[in-house]
């Protein structure tokens, strides 16, 4: 599945052309994050950033994404779920994730994930329009609770969101802005399984507590 990408990638990069301007960032860099819903594990095995110069970004993010519940810390089986998976967030964070210092604007991100509590390994392409590269590029005026003051900001960061089923879910979003969607789309189960067939049918193990989550109140299909 590696090969496809990479052949992907060099496909755009042979014919990616875009202008100066559409190279030229207003900040120094664009940030990637992603996140999961309450209980609903995911290992990113990766995600590669493609950008409108053709060039690639492997491995952009990689790793266990931000998620709610179970807490980091926590310790043992809870006696109450505090968390709640259904649906996404009335107002998405930045996730985990980094700044891509030197890339330009994203084309495509693609994103190879294991859903840990069915298990089940999902990747997908998300595109990101031209009209989502504007809005990044715009500035606004943007009230701060936290300074307390209008700050000049721009929509710098996308932050994706992975649920079972497949379901990956975009926004574009700044420090003090609103989030702005972009996308949803339903990703495709990858056939050659965890790591691209080379650990033998073996998921990432899912916490204790997430299983005991799933045990009592299943997964939220449908509400994502």
């Amino acid at each position: 599945m590696k090969k496809l990408v990479l052949i992907f990638a060099l496909g755009l990069l042979i014919t990616g052309c875009t202008s100066a301007n559409n190279h030229s960032l207003p900040y120094d860099a664009w940030r990637l994050g992603f996140f999961a819903p309450d209980y609903m594990e995911v290992w990113i095995e990766t995600a590669d950033a493609i950008g409108i110069d053709g060039m690639v970004r492997i491995e952009a993010a990689s790793g266990v994404p931000s998620i709610g519940y179970p807490r980091a810390r926590s310790k043992g089986i809870p006696e109450v779920f505090k968390g709640d998976p259904k649906g996404w967030p009335d107002r998405v964070g930045w996730g985990k994730g980094k700044y891509l210092k030197g890339a330009a604007l994203p084309k495509q991100i693609y994103v190879r994930w294991q859903s840990l509590v069915e298990p089940q390994i999902y990747h997908t392409r998300i595109d990101i329009p031209e009209s989502i590269r504007e809005i990044m590029r715009k500035k606004e005026n943007a009230f701060c609770r936290f300074t307390g003051k209008t700050e000049v900001q721009y929509r710098e960061a996308i932050v994706i969101g992975l649920a079972p089923g497949g379901i990956a879910k975009a926004w574009v979003t700044g420090p003090c802005l609103t989030p702005i969607e972009i996308a949803r789309v339903q990703a495709k189960i990858d056939p050659t399984g965890p790591y691209d067939g080379k650990s033998g049918g073996k998921y990432r193990p899912l916490s204790p507590t997430s299983k005991a989550y799933v045990e009592k109140f299943g997964v939220p299909y449908g509400s994502w």
